[in-house]
């Protein structure tokens, strides 16, 4: 098989004079299954539609958008795999230089919240052609959220966009039963019924069983009515359990259908087997974003691991769905069959690499319990934990022939790994796993600031980090241990980011990259953020919103540099922690005159060593 049309000659050199769908996506066209625009094309080609792909079409001509006859049945827009807002800016909101899903990294290819900018230009193009929209940045929008850009809350995207409806979370089962409506005659009006939509009305009188949330109104000036309709939506994120809810609007109603029920094990392995080219369409150069994942290979969605920062159960859901073991092993035999491949697999996983299974049996039955996490604040009593199938593909994929190793990459629930009265994944893990260093997300040590996160305490993870040591003795290896760590996590205050820097000093570890806390829509931390307190007990909650104080916890995280010793020093003067300016080995900094020494001594270090260089070259 062949990419799918991108222009008009493609798609007449199929035999085609009108597509049934255009595809407008703001990322550049990658047919590989870890981007969501190359499931649901080739989902919908399985089923017979004629796809064709507008990949970043310039939102500034009015020629761009019309490359291909007007579509049969509608048009699809998506931002592409991230929110373009993410993808432009920063979390000090300064632009960023390069977009890892563009040719060759080149930013500015698509524009600032690309799924309204798109939809709205189609519109006034096309008129009435239906506009589907979804993807990530749709999904995680689809209601009144607060926006982070504009420190406001803004109006579900289905309306700002002017599209006609929207499907959220993964969409390979919604987008082919809109496609059949659509197909059989009914009007994109008439389709309200489908799980995992969103769409627009001006009454609710045809609705029986739903849930009115508090209005926009009420929502963009209550922080206390934000907290309600935010409890509501995540109390209903599973599609066995969860009611239609209804937002309401000055003249309009925002309708949200059950979710989608996750793919079935089949369901998983027929999508994943659809025949994707595995890499970037021709007419690129290069798309950074490719190069991790061109041979990696996803063995599950959803995630029941209820981080607070992270949005996967709004979009993805809480109940695991998982690939079998053949379908996986054919993708690997796949791959080594690839001109590129050079024996190493990045990636066996998902969101989180060691949820295989549904973390419980009533589950498959009852749904996710709306008012109770797997693991947070401390494991279920129903939690099933095993990694034996898991392991069991692991250990096949690491016989075949011409493979000869295979990475973990996609991040490991330390305590659901605890959880295991079986050592056998973490002892092959070690042994055969990691790449020389293996990375997982502690996020932070202080025990409220982790309550706050979702995540377990801090003596958790001194139980993995020493057990892992330990392992790594056994086996003979020297692979590290890196921790991914968060500052500014609401909740955060300067005593909890000395907390973190004191374990750091303690482990000799000093990070070389520091995540702020972002806040992006519909994630717990972000209505904290936004309200100034839990969503469900309403306790008050510190939040860093000053930029002065979010650069000192940044600075407490990288204490040894040099160029912190200011901020450093500040921090601890601010929180009356002089104790830790010293020379004792427990000191974050040594005294001012000291460090200054210092740091005028590493200066003429560097310029040592630039000058052997430059003579060198020479």
């Amino acid at each position: 098989m062949a990419f799918l049309p991108v222009n008009k000659e493609e798609m007449e050199a199929r035999g085609w004079k009108q597509p049934d769908f255009v595809y407008v996506i703001g990322d550049a066209y990658v047919d590989h299954p870890s981007f969501g625009h190359a499931i649901i094309s080739r989902v919908l080609e399985a089923h017979g539609y004629r796809v064709c792909i507008l990949a970043q079409p310039d939102w500034r001509r009015r020629e761009a958008f019309e490359v291909f006859p007007r579509p049969r049945l509608g048009f699809l827009v998506t931002a592409g795999n991230i929110d373009s807002m993410v993808n432009h800016y920063s979390v000090s909101k300064h632009r960023r230089k390069k977009d890892n899903y563009s040719d060759q990294g080149m930013m500015g290819k698509r524009p600032d919240r690309a799924t309204i900018v798109y939809s709205q230009k189609l519109r006034e193009i096309y008129g009435e052609v239906p506009i589907i929209i979804g993807g990530i940045e749709a999904s995680l929008r689809r209601l009144a959220h607060y926006d982070y850009w504009d420190d406001r809350v803004r109006r579900s995207i289905l309306l700002d966009s002017g599209a006609d409806l929207l499907l959220y979370g993964m969409g390979e089962e919604s987008i082919v039963e809109v496609a059949d409506a659509l197909d059989g005659g009914l009007k994109i009006q008439d389709v309200i019924y489908v799980r995992g939509s969103v769409y627009k009305c001006k009454s609710i009188d045809h609705l029986f069983e739903h849930t009115v949330l508090p209005s926009f109104e009420e929502v963009s000036s209550d922080k206390e009515k934000y907290c309600d309709s935010f409890v509501k939506q995540m109390e209903n994120v599973d599609a066995i359990n969860a009611e239609t809810l209804v937002e309401p609007y000055l003249g309009w109603y925002v309708v949200v259908n059950p979710p989608a029920f996750p793919l079935t094990q089949q369901q998983m392995d027929e999508t994943y087997s659809l025949p994707y080219e595995r890499t970037f369409h021709p007419m690129y150069h290069s798309i950074p974003a490719i190069e991790e994942v061109r041979f990696s290979i996803i063995s599950n969605r959803g995630c029941f691991g209820a981080c607070s920062f992270c949005a996967l159960a709004q979009h993805q859901g809480r109940r695991i769905s998982s690939r079998s073991a053949q379908s996986i092993l054919e993708e690997a035999q796949k791959i080594t069959q690839h001109p590129g491949f050079k024996g190493y697999i990045h990636d066996v996983g998902g969101p989180t690499a060691n949820f295989y299974h549904p973390s419980c049996e009533k589950q498959q039955t009852e749904g996710t319990c709306r008012k109770r996490q797997c693991l947070d604040p401390s494991p279920c009593p129903n939690l099933k934990v095993s990694h034996r199938d898991y392991l069991k593909i692991l250990r096949a994929l690491r016989q075949l022939p011409g493979v000869k190793k295979v990475f973990i990459r996609s991040g490991i629930r330390y305590d659901y790994l605890l959880l295991d009265p079986d050592d056998s994944f973490f002892e092959e893990l070690v042994q055969y796993h990691i790449s020389g260093q293996l990375k997982v997300a502690p996020e932070h040590v202080s025990d409220p600031v982790l309550r706050l996160m979702g995540k377990g305490n801090h003596a958790m993870y001194e139980r993995f980090r020493k057990k892992y040591e330990q392992l790594n003795r056994k086996f003979g290896k020297n692979q590290y241990l890196v921790p991914y760590l968060m500052s500014s996590h609401p909740g955060c205050e300067l005593k909890d980011a000395i907390e973190l820097a004191v374990y750091l000093k303690k482990i000799h570890h000093t990070p070389e990259q520091v995540q702020d806390f972002y806040p992006t829509p519909m994630t717990l931390s972000t209505t904290m953020y936004y309200t100034g307190m839990h969503p469900v007990t309403r306790q008050k909650v510190h939040v860093a919103k000053d930029p002065k104080e979010k650069k000192l916890q940044r600075a407490l995280m990288q204490f040894s540099y040099p160029e912190n010793e200011d901020l450093v020093r500040e921090a601890l003067q601010k929180a009356k922690r002089e104790d830790l300016i010293g020379n004792r080995p427990d000191c974050l900094i040594a005294p001012a005159g000291k460090t200054r020494f210092l740091k005028k001594t590493q200066q003429k270090g560097r310029n040592y060593v630039q000058n052997r260089k430059r003579r060198s070259n020479h």
